[in-house]
Parts: structure tokens; sequence; C-alpha cells
């Protein structure tokens, strides 16, 4: 069946209009679920989502998906006039929601006794709340939140997760974590996370999967030595050598072989963060984290006892934009750190 026949049926079936009018499919009326359409045409025919379609075709599905998913996202740009859940003041112990944020490099900064820091920058896509789990129903200690972030394409997601993301008013994600939170600080689902969720000053922990290299020798995964290079040695330079001295007859687990190294969930805890630039959700935390360039890194409040007190003066239990405070300025600012706006040389 030829694609614009196809696409005429989906027209009539979805937006309510006739065969002969597809080249006004861009007017105005009902737009809703056509991806679901082009969903079922993948599901029942082993094919790639756009095969039947033509390039104006696509073109025009992609941007219908857009448009819906840019409508979706700024229907929660307000979730306290939206029946909001009941806001608790932060207690000593409380613990709350972290973020998912994008990597996207690394620059230096300077600070006023003119050393230099290089720092991490860590952008906040599209992070939403997607589910609350009780206490009862997770672990019988604490509660969680299921935080997701980075929208990506609804052609690349099964249909129960389609409409797991349908029924919450958000379009779907691409990284999904899980954050342990106490009761004073759940929030609702569908309510989005912000760069200034985090302030200046204090400290964070950050986890993601390090940089995969494959599968490796000892040397390169352990830094072992290695053994001589004349002497004797026959095609052993780079072996590991003797494992062990007794006569049990096992490797015991731990042992330091070859093996996969990297591609694993690393943390680096507190990590100081020392600027926050709230016009483009941007996080800038200090010295390297885990992952390489553009993947999704999860992060949270330092957990280390040293740096728990710096929770108090936190927006509890996130930042919200619609509450009636003063509008934030494009960058927050640690104390220590010299601006770019600052003079370079004073003079008395």
């Amino acid at each position: 069946m030829p694609s614009w026949r196809l696409l005429a049926q989906a027209g009539a079936r979805v937006l309510g209009r006739g065969a002969g009018a597809l080249g006004a499919a861009r007017a105005s009326g009902p737009r809703t679920n056509i991806w679901l359409f082009v969903r079922s045409l993948h599901g029942k025919n082993v094919t790639w989502w756009d095969e039947h379609l033509s390039e104006e075709n696509t073109s025009f599905v992609k941007q219908l998906v857009f448009d819906e998913d840019k409508a979706q996202l700024a229907s929660k740009l307000c979730p306290l006039k939206d029946e909001p859940w009941p806001i608790h003041p932060w207690e000593p112990g409380s613990s709350r929601v972290g973020l998912i944020a994008l990597k996207l490099g690394m620059m230096p900064l300077w600070t006023k006794d003119g050393r230099k820091h290089v720092v991490t920058l860590l952008q906040v896509q599209d992070c939403h709340v997607l589910k609350y789990t009780s206490k009862e129903d997770h672990n019988g200690k604490t509660a969680a939140l299921t935080v997701g972030g980075k929208t990506v394409s609804r052609f690349r997601k099964s249909t129960s997760i389609l409409e797991f993301y349908r029924e919450l008013g958000l379009p779907p994600k691409q990284k999904i974590k899980i954050f342990h939170v106490t009761d004073n600080a759940v929030i609702k689902p569908g309510t989005p996370l912000y760069a200034a969720h985090f302030r200046p000053g204090q400290y964070v922990d950050v986890t993601a999967k390090s940089i995969g290299k494959g599968f490796q020798g000892v040397m390169k995964r352990w830094g072992f030595k290695g053994q001589p290079a004349s002497h004797g040695q026959t095609k052993t330079h780079r072996r590991p050598g003797a494992i062990s001295t007794s006569d049990m007859s096992r490797v015991w687990p731990g042992t330091k072989l070859p093996g996969q190294m990297g591609n694993r969930d690393r943390t680096s805890y507190g990590l100081k963060v020392w600027r926050i630039n709230t016009k483009h959700n941007i996080i800038y935390v200090n010295g390297s984290v885990p992952g390489h360039k553009n993947c999704l890194v999860k992060v949270r409040d330092s957990n280390l006892p040293a740096y728990k007190d710096f929770s108090k003066n936190l927006p509890f239990p996130t930042y919200f934009p619609d509450k009636d405070e003063e509008e934030l300025p494009e960058d927050l600012y640690d104390e220590d750190i010299c601006q770019p706006s600052a003079p370079s040389i004073t003079f008395a």
C-alpha cells in the first residue's frame, strides 16, 4: 500500500478528516495521539516507524510530537497552582530528592585568593518527578521518588512505557533514577526540578557510569609493574604471574586479574558547588565526575557526615519558581569565587 494512502487512513481515523484533506493536516483541529497509530504500525510489522511514510509526512509527525511534548512540559511549570501537596519544613535528618543532569564538559574557575579550580558543568534538562512510592510499598524504612531526565523520542519506547507517561502527562525520559527521601520531603509526581534545587557552597555526590575501556590486562587495569623484559623471560612480560602461594585449588573472589575495565557505576563524594546558572540550569561542581561527555549523571545532596549540616538553608523540599519569593538572579556564585565582572586588579 502506498505511503500516502496509509497516512490518509491515519488522518481519517485520528484527525477526523477524509482522505482528500491530507494536504490540510497542518491546519487547526484535533491533533491527539497520531503517534499511537505509528507505534501500532511498528508493533504489527517488524519495520521502522517511518518506513511507510514519505519525507514530508515524517517531518510532519516529528513536528507534531515536538509540539505535544512542548505543551506537556509547559503545563507542568506551575505545580503549586494545581492541587499541590502540603509542604513541610526541614528537620534534622531530612533527605531531599536529587536530580538527573547532563555532563557538558569542564572549565576553570578562580577564587578570590588567586587559586585555579577545575569544575564540571552539569545541565538539568527536562527533569521531572515521575512516581512516589510510600515507605510501606518500598522498603519499609524510607519513601522513594522516581525521577526522570532528558526527553527522548517516543517512537523508541514500548507501548506499556508510553501508556505510563501518557497517564502522567509527560513525554518519555531517557534516564530514570530512584531517590530515597524522608516523609517530609515528598514531592507530587509531575513536578519539574531545576538547577536551583542546589545552592553554591553546598556539597553533592555525583553518580554515573565510568568510561568503558573494554577487556584489559592487569598492568592497565590494576597498575601491575609487569615482569622483566629479559633474563630468561619468554612471553610473560605483561602477565600477572602467580596468584597464590598455598595449595588451595581455587581463585579467591576479588583477585586482581584481567577483565572488563570501566563501564561501572561510580560515585564522586563531597564535590563542592561553586556556581549555579538559573537561566540555562547549569551546575558547576568542583573537580571531575564519572562518565563521558554528554552522559547523564545522578546528583544528590552529599551523604558525608561532615557536609550534612549544609542542607539547612537549601530549598525544601525543592525549588518552586512560582512560589511567592524573589526571582533568582541569572548566576549564583559562592562567596569565594572571583566573578567575571569583578576587576582583576585593584589599586589602593
